[in-house]
């Protein structure tokens, strides 16, 4: 098996566990209350071969808990556990951000209810101890008690060719934001944005991709409006890339998933690799993602949805 020596990151660690499009897709339909091998083949459009993996995958992972109904009837239903539970706040900050760039009618018309409160609510990410809500443009990075390299087992799955509007499931709510991060590449790229790198050469230092790989990346992020070039050299020509608004709106999903690798994906146990400071009250950065109308710490379980009228819980 080929490593890649990296240096550690729990971005990295989260996205090797659960970065790819399918395995963020069914975790999406758990969410949702599809259980079943036949639902999440419906639901996903994936191959079987394909979806099997995935799932046993997420079983090994103990991100999904495989529950077979009777000896006599060998149909087992999938269930979330706590880590897979924990990943709820990238759920709720992806569901946010598709509603902004991809509305849709279908999009539109899902109502969460927070039960604490019986409203109609909006998530939104803030600070832990100051409970402002989080803007990228307010946080640093410095080296936390885990920074080290990391050898990380180089993975053989390529994107998906199946374009995302494929996904035949109406219910699957952020397929756009699964399309963008559901690359280690392109996830990749986005992270290291946030950092303040901009250009190629600095991205790739921190990368190990090849040039035609990284060069086709960055090109798919300026078209998805993610990076806006910038020219910073004439002769020859060199570009930065500049986070957009879109882009950055992106950062409450990664600061979710990088609090749930610093939890779930320390194979040390040495903590986490980076520290993020909130500039606006310097403290260090925790999220949280909250109810717009009580101001309560939203959880998996206490968050009920309804698709065109039919309730969910």
């Amino acid at each position: 098996m080929v490593k890649l020596i990296t240096p550690a990151s729990s971005i990295n660690r989260a996205l090797d566990q659960i970065g790819d499009k399918w395995c963020l897709l069914i975790i999406q339909e758990v969410y949702w209350g599809i259980t079943s091998f036949n639902e999440m083949l419906a639901a996903t459009g994936v191959s079987k071969g394909v979806l099997s993996d995935r799932l046993k995958w997420l079983v090994s992972l103990d991100c999904l808990r495989k529950e077979t109904q009777s000896e006599s009837v060998q149909r087992p239903r999938y269930h979330l556990t706590k880590k897979s539970m924990d990943l709820y706040s990238t759920a709720l900050a992806a569901l946010n951000w598709e509603r902004i760039y991809y509305s849709t009618p279908d999009l539109d018309a899902v109502k969460l209810v927070h039960t604490n409160c019986g409203k109609v609510f909006v998530p939104k990410m803030q600070c832990r101890t100051c409970d402002e809500v989080i803007d990228v443009r307010d946080t640093a990075y410095n080296a936390g008690p885990g920074a080290q390299q990391d050898h990380r087992e180089k993975k053989v799955r390529r994107r998906s060719s199946i374009p995302i509007s494929d996904v035949p499931n109406a219910h699957s709510l952020y397929k756009n934001l699964i399309d963008l991060v559901g690359d280690r590449w392109t996830s990749n790229l986005i992270a290291l944005s946030f950092h303040g790198l901009k250009r190629f050469d600095e991205f790739h230092i921190e990368l190990p991709v090849a040039t035609n790989i990284l060069a086709g990346r960055l090109k798919f992020l300026v078209e998805e409006a993610i990076f806006e070039q910038r020219a910073y050299q004439d002769r020859p020509i060199r570009y930065e890339y500049h986070l957009t608004e879109k882009g950055r709106n992106l950062f409450p999903w990664f600061l979710a998933l990088l609090q749930w690798g610093d939890k779930w994906c320390d194979p040390t146990g040495a903590g986490r690799p980076v520290n993020v400071t909130h500039t606006s009250c310097n403290s260090l950065l925790t999220g949280e993602m909250k109810c717009s109308e009580c101001d309560g710490l939203l959880k998996a379980h206490e968050v009920s949805y309804a698709f065109n009228g039919a309730d969910k819980d």
